[in-house]
């Protein structure tokens, strides 16, 4: 029986991150796939829609600019389109092909075996690896569960993955669709309508059962997002309940209510299923091990990715945190440092930097005004148009906001931040890292930034914290706010 120091069942961005790190510390890890490296993190997620999101917004952009001037728009062909995806797919797979080939040839000492299969615990040490009918045992001292997630889906809407599909079916259309339906207006849900309305071949409609989309944000970012996505051609069904959704004549039928008792029957041509994703832990033989889940029942349990049987460890979306790329990495990290170098902090998910690809660009870190509303957090919150940046002038990209905010005290300690716009997400680390460290704004505000620079927009707002800003809110008061938030009650601050 082969034995490891560490085995990584699932090869996607959070068991591909534990595998290296165990390189890092020289350690005999072998890494189990039993589909592609790189996982949603690759394909039919992360970089596929990100690669659709910027190819769209580039065609908007044009089109924003040339229409104005009367002349027809610019279209891609689907074929183009797919092109393009193909090439940026690829190019990340051969990265990783070539990696994984290197890191187990002699001269890399072997400390990398990868096994292409399905894997499953026999007990808390043995995993089963099955590949094309062959099975064999193998032993780890360590173990850690890093197999993803899937698209979550529902027994009444019958998925094809050709005419009501999720993401994973998406990405394989084989031309604009003429209409589109999106059930779900999350992140994923707008992102995909921002997507496909940039492209201008699309009419989209998005069915949400809440007031406002992106409900967990606070509501300018809802409102601007939303009133963009309707300048598009987007259709929102607010407060609607999906009775039904079927496939009719090769297209898709479906019946929305509403809270007056009203109902509304629409026919697209095809249908996309964004409303979340489930972790993949049915076939990893938990029980074989000894390992339980979480409470809920719907991910496997763990205390900082640790779980209950001391030397198995779970990242990534099994975990049912955060599902994202960066976070199934760091926790991936963190596992490796905790067996291997004897780490003794733990996790800190306070300033956990995002971007939603949307229309503005929409980047986070930290608490938002509601969050921080819902914990009864006194805070003060500053905000800077975008129209009042020079980069954004020059770019003639200035609608957005910069929003901070911070503890109600003398101390201005940093809580969270919400960039809205053009080059938003690169303007957040700094403040992500002011979180982490816990320091003071004056750090920011004393940083000479680059001219001209969207995180000019960072500083401006510090400034106004700090009564030192070079435009007084007092004179642009539909540019810049200051207020403090307390009890959920709003109370301007005077600045100049």
């Amino acid at each position: 029986m082969e034995k490891f120091d560490l085995i990584v069942i699932g090869g996607g961005p959070a068991g591909y991150a534990a595998a290296m790190r165990g390189i890092d510390f020289q350690k005999n890890v072998c890494l189990i796939e039993k589909d592609k490296v790189g996982g949603a993190g690759v394909y039919n997620g992360a970089l596929s829609s990100k690669t659709l999101w910027e190819i769209s917004n580039k065609v908007s952009n044009i089109n924003d600019t040339i229409v104005s001037e009367g002349r027809s728009p610019f279209y891609l062909s689907w074929s183009e389109v797919r092109k393009t995806l193909a090439e940026a797919i690829f190019e990340r797979k051969f990265q990783y092909s070539c990696h994984i080939k290197l890191l187990q040839t002699e001269t890399m000492n072997k400390l990398l075996h990868y096994e292409r299969g399905s894997a499953s615990m026999v007990s808390a040490n043995e995993v089963k690896i099955i590949h094309e009918g062959e099975e064999k045992i193998i032993w780890g001292e360590n173990i850690i569960l890093a197999a993803g997630s899937r698209p979550r889906k529902t027994a009444d809407i019958p998925v094809d993955e050709k005419i009501i599909m999720t993401s994973d079916g998406i990405d394989q259309i084989e031309d604009y669709p003429k209409s589109l339906v999106i059930v779900g207006a999350g992140v994923i849900g707008c992102e995909y309508a921002t997507i496909f309305s940039n492209f201008g071949k699309t009419k989209v409609y998005i069915i949400d059962r809440q007031e406002r989309i992106l409900p967990f944000e606070d509501e300018d970012i809802s409102k601007m997002v939303a009133q963009n996505l309707k300048s598009k051609g987007v259709t929102i069904h607010s407060k609607a309940n999906l009775e039904r959704m079927q496939i009719v004549d090769g297209e898709v039928e479906y019946e929305l209510s509403y809270p007056d008792g009203s109902h509304e029957t629409i026919r697209v041509e095809k249908a996309l299923l964004s409303i979340g994703r489930i972790p993949n832990i049915e076939n990893l033989g938990l029980e074989n091990a000894g390992v339980l889940m979480s409470k809920r029942g719907v991910h496997i349990g763990d205390d900082d990715t640790r779980t209950n049987i001391p030397n198995i460890y779970a990242v990534g979306d099994v975990s049912g945190r955060i599902a994202l790329v960066n976070m199934g990495e760091i926790e991936a990290r963190h596992a490796v440092e905790k067996m291997f170098g004897n780490k003794p902090e733990r996790l800190n998910y306070d300033n956990i930097c995002t971007i939603m690809f949307l229309n503005p660009e929409v980047a986070a870190v930290g608490l938002n005004e509601q969050q921080c509303v819902e914990k009864n957090i006194p805070v003060k919150v500053v905000k800077v148009d975008y129209s009042l940046i020079t980069r954004a002038i020059a770019m003639r990209k200035t609608q957005g906001f910069f929003k901070i905010i911070v503890t109600n005290d003398s101390e201005m300690r940093i809580l969270g931040m919400r960039a809205v716009g053009e080059h938003a997400s690169s303007a957040i680390q700094a403040v992500g890292l002011l979180i982490k460290l816990n320091m003071p704004i004056e750090v920011l505000s004393e940083l000479i930034h680059p001219h001209p620079s969207i995180v000019e927009g960072v500083q401006e707002c510090v400034r106004m914290l700090l009564n030192r800003s070079i435009f007084k809110s007092s004179v642009f008061k539909d540019k810049l706010a200051c207020y403090s938030l307390v009890d959920g009650i709003k109370t301007p601050l005077e600045r100049l």
